[in-house]
């Protein structure tokens, strides 16, 4: 009796007289993406301690989809088949993105992945801002349940770009926005798990995936950023997107920054919760990705690697970060230039940046798990939902040893 039978309840007898519970409401969470798995468990989160439900995953096709499984099995979920889930029905499905969840029989919510929507696509065969082209908001031409959107202000982006998800669209807010804001007060406690010593001022590189990311300029500005910072005075780790290491495996991602060992650079693992070390951080250098816009939230200076005008979105905050954070220049020392940012930092500018990242500050929970319950048909449970401080990370030393190959 396989753990999958078992966990989709199929109406034959041989196989229902295993389970302990039955008759469960059936949740589905359509993982494409190690990126859109962290999304998702803050998601399902909200359903946690309650009998009446049970959780089910499913892994669709994806080009960067082929590290989901082990994820998934890490957390000890039980997976469904891509065939076998879009067969059954389910009382309610959740994703993170578009590709395919139109197959599934169930109240289908779509939201967003990463911090707003920053990202226009100007080479792709449907260019647009990405989730919110018709193909990403009505996927496959069929209107989910409901459409989640983090700030008001991206209603008049829907009516613009798909009117039709207009009547779908609820503003609920964004979950690592109200997790990051929670656990700032553990900012301390954050740093002495990294193994900061006193003084010791970390500095995070950071970058999203394709062919203007900063990866993309590792090889030419890491070695750089190492050999100019002063050992015993700063630190330095590097957390690349997960779409980076499953496009060109986990194999060749380690290869390319096998030398970081050796300089004493530590490796953020793509399944690592990076959340808690943006919170540890003294300096953010990173591109145009949703970890830098969320950098905004620390209130520590931020040098942008590069700031790619096609690719961003002139009505995202990305758009403003980018003229108001300084630019990491090829012509001066690194340190100096963190210095400049320390002094120039504004931190009223940075927090009206951070402001457009949700208009639904620390309401996430609440307002997801109340849109979630009545599309189930269920009351939710009698207790606050709170978005609760992030885990304590584990020792820099441990990435830096296993090269990106340790756990959070």
């Amino acid at each position: 009796m396989s753990a999958l039978s078992t966990t989709a309840e199929s109406s034959s007898d041989e196989h229902r007289q295993w389970l302990t519970l039955v008759e469960r409401k059936k949740v589905l969470a359509i993982v494409h993406t190690t990126a859109y798995a962290k999304r998702l468990l803050d998601v399902l989160s909200l359903l946690e301690a309650d009998f009446r439900l049970q959780v089910v995953f499913t892994t669709p096709p994806h080009v960067f989809g082929d590290e989901v499984p082990r994820f998934l099995q890490q957390l000890g979920s039980p997976i469904l088949s891509w065939a076998e889930a879009t067969r059954m029905t389910f009382d309610l499905a959740v994703a993170a993105g578009p590709r395919g969840v139109e197959q599934v029989q169930a109240p289908l919510i779509t939201l967003p992945h990463g911090a707003n929507y920053l990202k226009r696509l100007p080479g792709a065969s449907d260019p647009g801002v990405a989730g919110l082209r018709r193909r990403d908001l009505l996927p496959g031409g069929k209107p989910p349940a409901a459409v989640v959107v983090p700030h008001h202000a991206d209603l008049r982006e829907l009516a613009r770009h798909c009117p039709e998800a207009l009547q779908l669209a609820h503003v609920v807010g964004d979950p690592a926005h109200d997790r990051i804001t929670a656990s700032l007060p553990r900012r301390a406690a954050y740093r002495r798990a990294l193994g900061l010593a006193e003084g010791e001022r970390l500095v995070l590189a950071v970058s999203t995936w394709g062919p203007h990311s900063f990866f993309g300029r590792f090889e030419m500005l890491l070695p750089r950023m190492v050999g100019e910072l002063p050992s015993g005075r700063y630190r330095t780790a590097v957390l690349v997107h997960p779409n980076v290491w499953s496009g060109h495996g986990p194999w060749q991602v380690k290869a390319w920054l096998a030398w970081c060992d050796r300089l004493g650079v530590s490796v953020v693992p793509p399944e690592a919760d990076w959340r808690s070390v943006l919170v540890a951080a003294d300096y953010i250098v990173g591109d145009h990705g949703s970890v830098t816009l969320y950098g905004t939230l620390t209130g520590v200076p931020i040098l942008l690697t590069g700031s790619p005008e096609p690719e961003i979105n002139p009505s995202s905050p990305a758009a403003t970060l980018a003229v108001t954070a300084p630019a990491l220049s090829p012509a001066h020392p690194l340190p100096e230039q963190l210095d400049y940012a320390a002094a120039e930092y504004r931190p009223e500018e940075y927090a009206a940046i951070a402001a457009r990242i949700t208009s639904e500050p620390g309401r996430f929970h609440r307002n997801m798990r109340r849109l979630m319950y009545r599309l189930m048909g269920l009351g939710q449970p009698a207790h606050e939902p709170r978005a609760l401080p992030l885990p304590e990370p584990p020792t820099l030393r441990t990435w830096l040893s296993d090269r990106g190959e340790a756990s959070a």
